[in-house]
């Protein structure tokens, strides 16, 4: 069955939410080269880990990348036309066969036992691009896609971002609400130069079968300034089905204290042929934050009830969960985890640009009550598991200039710390992590 095919329900659904009417004069879009933009963003990125367990190598890579984003306006009248185009290039700045894999650099021929990576190229690069057609207030996309959604993100916490291709349609005709669809086959991720099949993140495929593509559609609304709440939907070919709800308010009680409460809920379900098994997840965070002038208190709670980890798209971001750290998303089977986040705006003692976060997450899990004969998610089980525990601690400072030659660059160390117990130690390990990102964009026009 064709994309087309597949999507047509879902393009008709939004489409009719398109007004029916001749576009105005002062409507029409602003033209292919009038409304063109090109921007260019200069990331060097320092990645280190320190595993903590015996046998296993340290990783440490540095690199520099060059993020290229071309977008063109939409040519004159009712249906306008458009291209978006990409290129990146990554260089490796050290990196070598012993210390390779910290995951922002290639990785070469890994050996039996997962640890001794070869050495890194010296440079790998991507292009694409996307056709867009604009009818009233809809949005057709089809080529090499940047997709930021609960349940399809492309990863953005490394040297150079991941994209995917396939397509999508987004509507804006009401106002405050946004719709959105598409299906997305490959995905191009970000420490590599070419495209794979989509597939995911804590699943193991048991053969060389995979999933085809990833159909989804959702949207957001915003009712009222502070309260927003999104419903999403997706498809994962023959391996699940995936549903997202997130409700998010801030209330301002005055000018200095604000309060937010928000919840975000996932239930992923097996579909299909069931590649990685049965799955039946359902998995949720509570978070409040205290906000007083610059300083913000938040306390959050995660829940996974299931037999599985709850999974997302392999190195994407889609994991909108409020206890997803730097290293660990404590988001095993059956999982209770907690945290505490205290953040700082040092804007409110004269240095605007200058930000701080500090956090202590604690998980809980049985593992030895994992389904250890799942085809895709067995490896997580441990007999030794039963009182498995692990903890992270994540720290992060960021500067970003705000004035002068080096305005909108910006600086950005984190740390995380992560221990766990005997039975959790197979899961994730036991590692020092920093990392050092600077970032300067720049607009050409």
């Amino acid at each position: 069955m064709t994309i087309t095919t597949r999507l047509t329900p879902l393009f008709v659904a939004l489409a009719a939410t398109m007004p029916f009417h001749a576009q105005a004069d002062d409507d029409k879009p602003e033209g292919f080269v009038e409304g063109a933009s090109l921007d260019v963003l200069a990331r060097n990125y320092y990645m280190s880990r320190n595993q903590l367990l015996p046998g296993v190598r340290d990783n440490r890579e540095w690199g520099q990348g060059f993020i290229g984003k071309f977008e063109s306006g939409f040519t004159q009248g009712t249906v306008g036309f458009g291209l978006d185009a990409y290129a990146m290039l990554g260089l490796k700045l050290d990196g070598g066969g012993g210390t390779a894999g910290s995951s922002i650099l290639p990785i070469n021929s890994p050996s039996k036992d997962g640890y001794d990576y070869g050495k890194a190229p010296d440079e790998f690069s991507s292009a694409g691009a996307s056709v867009k057609v604009r009818a009233f207030d809809t949005v057709l996309r089809a080529g090499d896609l940047f997709l930021t959604n609960p349940v399809i993100a492309g990863g953005e916490t490394r040297m150079l971002p991941q994209t995917f291709r396939g397509v999508s349609l987004t509507n804006t005709s009401i106002d405050n609400l946004m719709l959105e669809g598409g299906q997305a086959s490959f995905t191009k991720p970000y420490n590599q130069s070419g495209h794979r099949r989509i597939d995911t993140f804590y699943g193991s495929l048991p053969d060389h079968r995979e999933s085809r593509h990833l159909n989804w559609a959702g949207g957001v609304w915003t009712p009222v300034d502070g309260l927003s709440t999104s419903v999403y939907a997706a498809e994962l070919k023959d391996i699940w089905n995936q549903y997202y709800v997130n409700l998010d308010y801030t209330w301002q009680l005055n000018e200095l204290v604000s309060l937010n409460p928000g919840v975000n809920y996932y239930h992923t379900q097996d579909t299909g042929n069931a590649l990685l098994g049965d799955i039946d997840n359902n998995t949720y965070s509570l978070h409040f934050t205290v906000n007083v002038g610059y300083h913000a208190v938040t306390a959050v709670y995660q829940r996974v009830n299931g037999n599985t980890p709850f999974d997302y798209i392999n190195q994407g971001d889609s994991v909108y969960l409020d206890n997803s750290q730097i290293y660990s998303d404590f988001n095993g089977p059956n999982e209770r985890s907690w945290k505490l986040k205290y953040a700082y705006d040092f804007a409110g003692v004269g240095i605007p640009g200058l930000t701080t976060a500090v956090s202590y997450s604690k998980g809980e899990l049985d593992l030895s009550k994992a389904d250890a004969d799942s085809s895709g998610y067995g490896h997580w089980y441990s007999e030794d598991g039963k009182n498995a525990q692990h903890w992270e601690r994540d720290f992060d400072l960021a500067y970003a200039f705000q004035e002068g030659q080096l305005k909108d660059l910006s600086v950005r160390l984190r740390w995380a710390s992560h221990r766990g117990s005997q039975g959790y130690s197979h899961v994730d390990n036991d590692i020092d992590e920093y990392r050092v990102i600077v970032d300067y964009p720049v607009n050409i026009f």
